[in-house]
């Protein structure tokens, strides 16, 4: 019995270790089958082992926005999105929540009229052999609106991937000073111009990341953990710019072209109590959204640098004047003058006679600059430019600011430095260095950023006047205003073309010559930069305001009045009381107090005094006026009344300048969209409707 039953168990063993060799013989073919194959099941084995690994995502934070001091919108991101199809059953894992897409001839069913696409042309798409698909052409860059139409239909298998890119809702509007951004090598978005660059590092934040495992075919495993560490959206910035102030500067180049061609053109405006850059208008500009009209990197405001000519004899007599060797009604004979083995002549060639240096001042006299240079000498001629920031940057916060050179040596350099020649200057620095006239001497720094806010609405940073010191006398701060309003007033040079209708306008006009490449001087009559460096209103200057032109060839009438027009413009705009000087004041009307005033009665006064009154609301009595009491306008200008009614009709606004526009769409706080320059000739919402503090209206002009 014993042997019988030994028997057994050695037969059942021998079975056993049988099946043993044969399933590792299978697993020893299987290997190595594996190990000489370069695909398994369709897929590639090495790819496989390569991509079957953790993976780090970065996700990008969301870049800041552009806004102008009162908050319009200037530059944005904005998302539009890529509709995906998954064709891959090996993303579901769960066959009651599909991942991949079921029923084509029902997916493209429903597809097809979101994405203005047909049937046959998504249901082609959907059978092709291929992990995932885009939905070309109508599923690309599509809008939110529209995703979140396609996400409402739940269809299984369907995806996005976003793209991000920089919008700028006006287009050329302050291009030089907002500048653009774009997308990177890496996918990330870059500024590369202006605020966009200068403040890259605030404007983009910190990006993120998702690490995750991913498939044999490099996406996101199903079902697997993963890690996100979120991104930081970056900050908001509000720019000094006053998009009301900076559209009057813009339409003011647009008309001087029209008047004549140029090389180039800058307008800028400086609030003259602190400092902010308001306006920066150039020509030529670029489209933002259009990188492909960008002709020059250089931000003129900041980046060009040039002999500023005449307007450097405000700081020039300013420096006489401080070192104690400027007597205003001292008698010269002007004309011309021998400096070493150079002769300085007046602009007319033959001068005025002998005449005051007061007068000097006002007829632009290159022989009485000249002379009192001679008297200052190199060293206090050149501290006193020094010290009023030529020669430096300014350290304005935009990219690419130049210093300019104030170098000379010689007694004929000193001589041409005194009226604005051998020496270079930016449009930034005379602007802070005309901001002495309008603070008893003090010096201000420019500045172009009044505030960043982060993405929980705090105030990260808030700007504010930075004082330089105290570089000019109360007494020389006096005397150089009474000469500037002298050589507007009472000049016979072109100056006297920037007398202002409803304000007073003092300044001073420059012409340079421009240097040739081959030595010496452009000649002709146009090879000329033109320029005006002014301040408004006389009695407490509110802005400071430089304007240049290089190579001029209209009549200077077509120059000066477009920027003349502006300044009146901006001083309606900003409610400035005005006193005009004027030889012709029977043209000029003054404002009264109406307020609490019945509007019957105050229409009658204001027809009376040669003005157009324009009512708004039902009321009886005036709430509200504009002009302020004690404005001084010329005949024929509008004054708007604001009534105490509650039922507002819009009005025919036909005809109408840009300013007086916006007065009245500022007056009843209603959104305006100002499109076109010029004068308005159309409107969405007609005359007589009914409107309110919500209505948005759209208005066109014509030039």
């Amino acid at each position: 019995m014993k042997a019988k039953k030994t028997k057994a168990v050695v037969k059942v063993n021998f079975f056993a270790v049988l099946i043993v060799i044969v399933m590792f013989i299978l697993i020893i073919a299987k290997l190595s089958y594996v190990v000489l194959s370069e695909k398994v099941d369709g897929i590639d084995l090495t790819k496989f082992a390569d991509s079957r690994n953790t993976v780090e995502k970065t996700l990008y934070a969301s870049r800041g926005s552009i806004y102008d001091k009162n908050g319009e919108i200037l530059a944005q991101s904005v998302n539009s999105y890529t509709v995906v199809a998954y064709l891959s059953s090996s993303r579901t894992k769960d066959e009651e929540k599909p991942q991949h897409v079921v029923d084509k001839e029902n997916t493209a069913k429903l597809l097809a009229p979101l994405l203005n696409m047909s049937e046959e042309r998504i249901i082609t798409l959907l059978s092709k052999d291929a992990y995932q698909v885009e939905l070309g052409p109508g599923g690309r860059n599509i809008s939110e609106l529209k995703k979140k139409k396609i996400e409402e239909l739940n269809l299984p298998g369907i995806d996005f991937t976003i793209n991000t890119k920089r919008y700028y809702k006006m287009g050329t509007f302050a291009s030089y000073v907002i500048g653009y951004a774009k997308e990177n090598e890496d996918g990330g978005i870059e500024g590369e111009m202006g605020i966009e660059e200068y403040y890259n590092e605030k404007l983009k934040g910190t990006n993120g990341k998702k690490t995750y495992q991913k498939d044999a075919y490099g996406y996101q495993m199903p079902n697997a953990p993963y890690y996100i560490e979120p991104a930081s959206p970056g900050n908001d910035i509000y720019l000094t710019i006053d998009s009301n102030i900076q559209l009057f500067a813009e339409n003011a180049i647009s008309k001087v072209e029209k008047n004549g061609n140029f090389t180039w053109m800058t307008f800028s405006i400086m609030d003259a109590k602190t400092g902010a850059i308001v306006a920066s208008a150039t020509s030529p500009n670029f489209n933002l959204n259009k990188l492909e009209t960008l002709k020059s990197y250089l931000n003129p405001l900041v980046s060009y640098q040039y002999e500023p000519g005449s307007t450097m004899k405000i700081f020039s007599f300013m420096a006489a004047m401080e070192n104690g060797v400027y007597n205003g009604s001292e008698k010269y004979e002007s004309g011309k003058i021998d400096v070493a083995d150079v002769t300085i002549k007046d602009f007319n060639n033959v001068g005025f006679g002998v005449i005051d240096f007061d007068t000097g001042f006002a007829y632009s006299s290159n022989v009485a600059a000249t002379k009192l240079g001679l008297k200052l000498g190199v060293k206090r001629l050149k501290s006193f430019y020094n010290d009023l920031g030529f020669g430096s940057k300014t350290g304005v916060d935009l990219p690419g600011e130049l210093a300019g050179q104030i170098n000379f040596t010689y007694q004929s350099e000193l001589a041409t430095a005194s009226f604005g020649q051998g020496i270079t200057t930016t449009p930034i620095q005379n602007l802070q260095a005309l901001s002495v006239l309008a603070n008893d001497g003090e010096l201000l720094q420019p500045y172009i950023v009044d505030k960043m806010v982060d993405s929980e609405g705090n105030v990260v940073y808030q700007s504010q006047r930075k004082s330089l010191g105290k570089k000019v006398s109360s007494e020389t701060v006096s005397k150089m205003t009474g000469l500037l309003h002298k050589a507007v007033y009472d000049s016979i040079t072109t100056n006297k073309y920037y007398q202002a209708k409803t304000v007073t306008l003092i300044g001073k006009t420059g012409t340079a010559q421009i240097p040739s490449d081959k030595g010496g001087y452009l000649t002709g009559e146009t090879n000329y930069i033109k320029s005006f460096a002014g301040l408004f209103p006389e009695e407490d200057p509110k802005y400071v305001i430089y304007v240049s032109v290089k190579q001029y060839d209209g009549h200077i009438m077509g120059l000066t009045t477009p920027i003349v027009e502006a300044v009146d413009d901006i001083a309606n705009y900003a409610n400035i009381s005005t006193t005009v000087t004027q030889k012709d004041n029977n043209k000029i009307a003054k404002v009264d107090n109406y307020l609490n005033q019945p509007i019957n009665v105050v229409t009658t006064l204001i027809e009376q005094k040669g003005l157009v009154p324009i009512v708004m609301g039902n009321g009886s009595f005036v709430i509200n006026n504009y002009p302020n009491k004690d404005s001084q306008v010329v005949l024929g200008s509008k004054v708007f009344l604001l009534t105490n009614g509650s039922l507002i009709n819009m009005l025919d606004l036909n005809g109408w300048s840009k300013s007086d526009v916006l007065t009245y769409c500022n007056m009843l706080s209603i959104k305006c969209n100002l499109n076109g320059n010029g004068y308005a000739f159309s409107q969405s919402i007609a005359g007589g409707s009914e409107i309110n503090k919500d209505t948005v209206v759209d208005i066109n002009f014509t030039k």
